[in-house]
């Protein structure tokens, strides 16, 4: 088992990991009756794609490549739809810090390509439009 998941009413559930004890709760979207007071299903089904970005990428850079990743941050914006309700794209934008503007062309060509097939990635519908805004490596 890798957690579990308790509802306790209003629309809010505990999630822990069971390997560590660690726990979040999650609430329900204001636009879905929920208080919007937490992170939502969708909310974590969007923010795992940026995490799971920039740890394989991290992994990638220390183990292989020699440096850290320190800094680099993703903001993300989860776009849904109606009918059926469901998280229709993704956007996420890459901030690179300043220590890694000037990075040579292969190390940014692997660092993107490792976070693109990221296991999240791979795991997502082909119908959520994902769209990833690399800042200064674009």
């Amino acid at each position: 088992m890798t957690s579990s998941v308790v509802y306790n009413g209003e629309l809010r559930t505990v999630c822990t990991h069971l390997k560590s004890g660690s726990s979040f709760e999650t609430d329900a979207p204001t636009d879905n009756n929920g208080k919007g007071e937490r992170f939502s299903p969708t909310d974590l089904m969007a923010t795992s794609l940026a995490t799971c970005m920039l740890t394989v990428m991290g992994i990638k850079a220390r183990n292989t490549m020699g440096f850290d990743l320190t800094g680099m941050k993703a903001e993300v914006l989860k776009i849904m739809k109606a009918d059926p309700r469901r998280v229709g794209g993704i956007e996420i934008t890459i901030h690179i810090p300043d220590s890694l503007k000037d990075l040579d062309n292969k190390s940014k060509t692997i660092l993107i390509n490792t976070g693109m097939t990221c296991p999240v990635f791979q795991s997502i519908n082909p119908a959520i439009e994902v769209k990833v805004d690399w800042g200064a490596w674009s």
